[in-house]
């Protein structure tokens, strides 16, 4: 097959699975942001971008802080896109190519918000989505109400490109955002201050996790879904 058959072979593969988002990006110019033992990382230079949505009535019930059952919904989505990933990654394995899942949630350091990578950084090149006034990744269809995995492979996949898209007079997350991290220039996001009321959050749930989710609820995008 020639990377486009590989690429469409691959997507039906992770809808099956209950993808809802995919994308492939091209990871050549990307192997300094990505942080795995050098030995595994040369060779793979595709990442492959996989979404699900959150479900939107739980999103809706947040409020002034995150629910408990968002908490747990949030953890779940994650814990589902791991073994999506796991599937997705055995898949490409069995087919005689490399392939690395990347955890959906595993922090390496919470003061400097780094990862083994950015799954909105591979969601971006992948052309899932673009970055968002809340420095988060926007899609059309779900807005910011979807989570990411990626997985590192040396398939030789057709890839996809950046969308030139903005959220352009939309200011509703800016507008909810009770630490005022989020600026009409998606430049100025004040990231400390967003990790401040993400600890505040966590001691009021109480929560395992630093999350938040309002300005998620805000950013809701186009989808047919029956929402709130």
């Amino acid at each position: 097959m020639n990377d486009k058959e590989l690429y469409d072979d691959l997507k039906q593969c992770a809808l099956r699975l209950g993808a809802e988002l995919f994308g492939v990006a091209d990871l050549s110019k990307e192997k300094d942001k990505i942080e795995i033992d050098s030995e595994v990382l040369p060779d793979l230079n595709r990442g492959i971008c996989l979404g699900v949505s959150l479900n939107p009535f739980i999103v809706s019930a947040i409020i002034e802080l995150p629910t408990r059952l968002y908490s747990h919904h949030y953890k779940t989505t994650n814990t589902f896109l791991d073994i999506l990933a796991l599937k997705v990654a055995k898949y490409v394995i069995n087919k005689g190519h490399r392939a690395v899942a990347i955890p959906a949630s595993q922090i390496l350091d919470w003061k400097k918000q780094t990862a083994h990578l950015s799954h909105k950084r591979m969601g971006y090149l992948a052309g899932i989505g673009w970055i968002g006034r809340n420095n988060l990744l926007v899609n059309e269809r779900y807005g910011c109400q979807f989570r990411l995995v990626t997985i590192l492979t040396d398939m030789p996949l057709a890839v996809d490109k950046p969308k030139d898209l903005t959220c352009a007079e939309c200011v509703s997350c800016v507008k909810v955002c009770p630490a005022d991290a989020i600026k009409e220039n998606c430049e100025d996001f004040d990231h400390i201050s967003c990790f401040e009321q993400l600890k505040a959050f966590q001691k009021k749930i109480p929560a395992n996790q630093y999350i938040c989710g309002i300005c998620i609820k805000a950013c809701k995008g186009n989808s047919k879904r029956a929402l709130p």
